[in-house]
């Protein structure tokens, strides 16, 4: 009978957990849409100089580390890699990623995949049409607006859910890179590709008649920018894949850190991990 009590009791209590867990995601959806933000919204002058300044630094190394024969890939641990684990890295330190209003995120991820070619992954990575399928359900809509050789313009629609949902039409610039040997030269294939935002607008009332763009002065600023570099080298009985983002989000809003932060701070790590496993999963198949 005592047993049988703990049972109903633990019972309840789960119920309690659960109804107050979804009372507090309902909540902080609420709250974000109800709040006020006006003009902080949009990223501050010096915000936006600062991740243009701190882009410019990473595309300087990154030149110079797709230069390099011996280094074309930062080091990542190569027992875990060949274990199948995707090795993440924070590049910048949270205590040097604030900018006035703003929060600069950069991270990097590492995969190995048995058996890929550095061929089947530039494939896979230009054929926009296959990203819903692939990167479902985070790329809702995918489609090429422009493409001359290398050279792409594309727009995706992207959905992130940790608390709130938020859905962002988003478009880009991208250019792939395959890097050849020059004469004497011997190494396996590799190339990487460079893809910087040139719009995000985030999405109220998505997939219903009443759906339209936030203007400036009532988007919530959850991603403000977005630059994604792929580096890639066929090698080992397999493909290295390499992926850096760098994002800038608005600063965690004062007093709507529990709903908002959890968001900003956790959706460019977990974006990152699941592009990553989700192209390796394709190009698996």
């Amino acid at each position: 009978m005592s047993c049988g009590a703990r049972r109903s009791g633990g019972t309840k209590l789960n119920v309690s957990l659960k109804s107050i867990a979804l009372a507090g995601a309902f909540a902080a959806g609420v709250i974000l849409i109800a709040t006020p933000i006006g003009a902080a919204a949009d990223p501050s002058a010096a915000a936006a100089a600062g991740f243009d300044r701190y882009v410019a630094q990473l595309e300087l190394r990154l030149a110079s580390q797709h230069s390099s024969t011996a280094g074309f890939l930062a080091p990542a641990d190569q027992a875990r890699l060949r274990q199948g684990e995707i090795v993440t890295e924070q590049v910048i330190p949270a205590s040097g990623s604030d900018l006035p209003g703003a929060l600069l995120h950069h991270w990097r991820a590492t995969a190995f995949v048995p058996g890929a070619t550095a061929a089947d992954l530039e494939k896979l990575l230009r054929d926009y049409g296959r990203y819903p399928q692939v990167y479902a359900p985070q790329v809702e809509t995918a489609k090429v607006l422009a493409h001359s050789g290398n050279h792409y313009q594309t727009a995706l629609r992207l959905e992130q859910k940790h608390v709130i949902t938020v859905v962002l039409d988003t478009t880009y610039d991208i250019e792939f890179v395959s890097v050849a040997a020059a004469p004497g030269e011997h190494f396996s294939p590799r190339g990487y590709s460079i893809s910087q935002s040139t719009r995000i607008a985030e999405i109220a009332s998505p997939g219903t008649a009443s759906e339209h763009a936030l203007d400036s002065a009532h988007e919530h600023g959850l991603l403000w920018r977005l630059n994604t570099y792929w580096s890639w080298e066929e090698r080992d009985g397999g493909l290295y894949m390499q992926v850096e983002t760098v994002s800038l989000t608005r600063a965690v809003p004062a007093g709507l850190g529990w709903a908002v932060g959890p968001f900003i701070e956790s959706i460019p790590r977990e974006s990152l991990v699941f592009t990553l496993e989700s192209t390796a999963k394709a190009l698996r198949r």
